[in-house]
């Protein structure tokens, strides 16, 4: 390739020859004929291009909309924009985790999992097998037998505020206990009877009574026909997931206070466990007779170290037990899902020396847990919300709440008024796998505003999409038009998120989700959708296994017709290699680039080619775009190739550099990686092409590009605004910018042919502006001047 740009041939055009201006052709305007008397290059009015239609879009209209950036839609484009840098370390945040999951595979979410429904007494994990022990006659109760009771009582740990609800039953003989499920509320109840029990005075003999019993059906505590036995404990756990609002059922609440005085009199002890739904109903009409505790979670760490280390204080096998826990991720474990039970579980394979870290990464593989979520929940409510957060995790919960209530009213039938739901009331019990999260301000200032919503592991947030775009086959079309009115949402951060998501849905079968939704939006006359659907495409090929099928699909699209809606389409491929999909494979991207710019006297792909090279250079792939535009321009004539590349490297040139945009949510930076590969390359306000030009690697790519973009037209004009834009400036932003220029002027003025005359013209004309002198370009063009006389 030639590295010396040479002057346009003969006969081509583009060898400017009017006398008295050393690159000819037509003088250009003196400021004072500018009809926008802004006395500045650059400054002429804006035509607003006209409707499109189908056929080649001109050189002109072209050239016009990219030099104002865009053109009309250019307020949407750059939304567009930074919607696309929001979404960016969102999908590489995705794309790092999903190696850690089986999703995908067809056996995720095959299989079934049985769960009992409505309100029911039964163990704290309706799913697991019956309970041993013998049953009175009629089979309303089991007796919890010794080992289970030294299960539960050998090795607990006691939660805050334990010794006052121990009180609390010992006066009253039935305490109401209320805690989530999955807090180890039955292990308290247990703990609490056989303590209470212990410390009490048996009547009627010793022989009489003493043993503990689960009752089966909740209902007949209540029921004048029952009674107690002398000396003996009775747990009642409802298994309540709320459904609506109602009593727990079978239980009359407000007749506890008779079963209370039952209790007193036989010296027995009742707890009745529940959730949420039992703490509202019984809320204010328990009386004085009935003890009600709210529990609270334990630490699920302090869980592994009794059952591992006892009761003793062994400090060195205590280290020791740390190290295991940190380094096999069983602390992030039991921080994702912390009910006792994992914690039970994970120290059983400590004390057996089994492999710790296989079972932690069984219990972090959310296939299992997202099938039984679904299998379990599936009301309208829980569903939406579950969603909405999925798509838009990291966002505040006021913003998830919302987007949840619109898909609930797709997923329900219509109400004459808005629903009255309360997500955050039922997060506990229908959404354990979500945590709401401080929105941090600084470490001196306290939080504001409404949290944030975020699954505790990570990797939950794809496979919830997965599982509900494969298996809620009739709630489909519903999900996706919900998914299309995020792309237009007034913020931002909603449409990244939501693009992201789009391009998870992929993943599960990008043939479907090509046909059924994203050529739609490639093709969409929308630059919001058609940015969604570009960065949808690029998380979708992110994935080895859909990467193909993604490229040859843009390439297809890059190489298409003349239409509106082709050229939509091939704009849209453009926009798709501008992002985290070109950072990965430059060399293919600007492969793609190149078919979607060479298309002959069709200039309607300048723009979003031109755009996706900018967005290339600031994610640190400047080498291997000003190369492309080197190769591309080669022929140094007037064929469209060549000034549509040298119109896009002057594009280039006058973009500043600006910092990644990331979504604010706190925590988003870490799970994504840290900062990204933008970090430190620019200087923020400064085109990053000035900022490298003063560097050895990309001096003299610049120069050529540079040379010529100045020796012709049409390009000639725009290279000579964006040349002042960096004399005047940016000096005073970047230090080095002066060095740089300067450099960058002797390279072009040292090269064969007019290049030293055109840019003292120039220069002198900008240092002589009448209206706008440039200091700066007249002590350019005098140094030029006295350089080119030394021997």
């Amino acid at each position: 390739m030639t590295n010396v740009s040479s002057e346009a041939p003969a006969g081509k055009g583009a060898e400017e020859r009017a006398a008295g201006l050393p690159d000819g052709g037509e003088a250009r305007p003196r400021p004072d004929g500018d009809p926008n008397d802004t006395g500045t290059p650059g400054s002429r009015a804006t035509v607003q291009p006209g409707t499109e239609d189908d056929g080649p879009v001109s050189e002109a209209d072209a050239l016009q909309s990219l030099n104002a950036g865009g053109g009309h839609d250019e307020p949407e484009r750059a939304e567009a924009v930074r919607t696309a840098a929001l979404a960016d370390p969102i999908a590489e945040r995705i794309n790092s985790e999903v190696a850690a999951t089986r999703m995908g595979t067809v056996a995720v979410f095959n299989g079934s999992v049985s769960f009992g429904g409505g309100f029911h007494s039964g163990g704290g994990d309706p799913s697991g097998p019956p309970r041993s022990g013998s049953t009175d006659g009629d089979g309303s109760l089991v007796r919890i037998e010794d080992y289970e009771l030294t299960d539960h009582t050998e090795f607990y740990v006691h939660p805050d505020g334990y010794h006052e609800a121990l009180e609390a039953l010992t006066e009253r003989f039935l305490l109401v206990l209320t805690a989530l499920p999955g807090t180890g509320r039955e292990a308290t109840a247990v703990n609490l009877l056989a303590e209470a029990m212990a410390t009490a005075v048996p009547v009627g003999g010793a022989d009489v009574g003493g043993a503990c019993h689960r009752v089966l059906d909740a209902g007949q505590i209540t029921r004048s026909a029952w009674e107690p036995e002398k000396n003996s404990g009775y747990l009642v756990l409802l298994d309540d997931w709320p459904g609506g609002g109602h009593a727990p059922e079978g239980v009359e609440v407000r007749r506890l206070a008779g079963t209370a005085a039952k209790l007193k009199a036989a010296h027995s002890f009742l707890v009745l466990v529940g959730g949420e739904e039992l703490a509202v109903t019984g809320a204010g009409i328990l009386g004085d007779h009935v003890a009600w505790h709210g529990l609270t979670a334990v630490d699920p760490i302090s869980v592994v170290e009794r059952r591992v280390l006892g009761h003793g204080e062994d400090s060195e096998h205590a280290e020791t037990l740390e190290d295991l826990l940190t380094g096999s991720g069983a602390r992030q474990a039991l921080r994702e899902q912390p009910a006792p039970r994992n914690a039970v579980r994970l120290a059983s394979v400590v004390r057996a020396q089994g492999d710790l870290a296989a079972a932690v990464a069984a219990l972090r593989d959310p296939s299992d847990q997202v099938h039984a979520w679904f299998t379990r929940h599936r009301d309208p409510d829980a569903v939406a919300f579950a969603l909405a957060a999925a798509v838009l995790e990291g966002s505040s919960y006021l913003t998830v709440a919302d987007a949840a209530v619109e898909l609930r009213a797709a997923l329900a039938p219509a109400e004459d008024a808005p629903p009255d739901v309360r997500f955050r009331e039922r997060l506990g019990h229908e959404q354990p796998w979500i945590e709401l999260t401080a929105n941090e301000t600084g470490a001196a200032v306290p939080p504001v505003g409404p949290p944030r919503v975020r699954f505790r592991s990570a990797l939950l947030q794809q496979v919830v999409l997965a599982y509900a775009w494969t298996s809620l086959d009739g709630r489909r079309a519903a999900i996706l038009t919900w998914l299309r009115r995020l792309l237009t949402h007034a913020d931002i951060e909603v449409r990244a998120r939501a693009s992201v998501a789009a391009g998870v849905l992929a993943w599960a079968d990008h043939h479907y989700a090509l046909h059924r939704f994203l050529r739609t939006w490639a093709g969409s006359t929308s630059w919001p959708v058609r940015q969604a659907a570009a960065t949808a495409l690029g998380v979708a090929g992110s994935r080895p296994g859909v990467d193909e099928a993604v490229w040859g699909l843009l390439h297809e699209w890059a190489s298409g017709g003349t239409s509106a809606h082709a050229r939509r389409l091939a704009a849209t491929a453009a926009n798709t290699v501008g992002g985290p999909l070109g950072r990965r494979d430059p060399e293919r991207a600007l492969a793609l680039l190149h078919t979607a710019l060479d298309r002959g006297d069709d200039w309607g792909t300048l723009t979003p080619v031109a755009w996706s090279g900018v967005h290339l250079i600031h994610e640190g792939q400047a080498a291997h775009v000003l190369d492309a535009l080197l190769r591309w321009s080669e022929p140094q004539d007037i064929s469209p190739l060549v000034v549509k590349s040298l119109s896009a490297f002057v594009f280039a040139v006058r973009r500043p550099y600006e910092e990644l945009l990331r979504a604010d949510g706190p925590g988003d930076a870490a799970r994504s990686g840290g900062p990204g590969p933008r970090a430190g390359r620019g200087v923020p306000g400064v085109p990053l092409l000035l900022s490298l030009c003063g560097t050895r690697e990309y001096r003299g790519r610049l120069e050529e590009l540079w040379a010529r973009s100045l020796a012709r037209k049409p390009v000639q004009e725009q290279a000579l605004d964006a040349l002042r834009e960096w004399i005047d400036g940016y000096a005073d932003r970047d230090p080095a910018a002066p060095a740089a220029i300067l450099g960058l002027l002797r390279g072009i003025s040292g090269r064969p042919g007019k290049h030293h005359d055109r840019l003292v013209y120039w220069l002198n004309r900008w240092g002589s502006d009448r209206d706008a002198p440039s200091r700066r370009s007249a002590e350019l063009a005098r140094r030029l001047e006295r350089e080119a006389r030394r021997p």
